[in-house]
């Protein structure tokens, strides 16, 4: 379903919102609507990246630890060689 609005741009914004719709071959509504859906996800997501360094829990060393994990067994297995996809 499709909601039509009346938003108010400066001239600024609105002339590089179409020079960025253009390049990307998009309709300058289906761009702003793609860079709204885009913004609304990076909140989203810096919202639970928030919640997670509250609660203490360092994902990204465990991510790093988990990695070297698995370089260290692919070496013993597969001798350095590349492993079979």
């Amino acid at each position: 379903m499709t909601a039509k609005v009346t938003l108010s741009f400066s001239d600024e914004t609105i002339e590089e919102a179409r020079r960025f719709a253009k390049r990307e071959g998009l309709s300058l509504s289906a761009w702003m609507d793609q860079a709204a859906r885009e913004k609304a996800l990076r909140e989203v997501f810096a919202a639970h990246a928030a919640a997670v360094r509250r609660a203490g829990l360092d994902v990204e060393s465990a991510a790093l630890a988990d990695a070297s994990e698995v370089g260290m067994v692919d070496d013993l297995l597969f001798g350095g060689r590349p492993r079979a996809a």
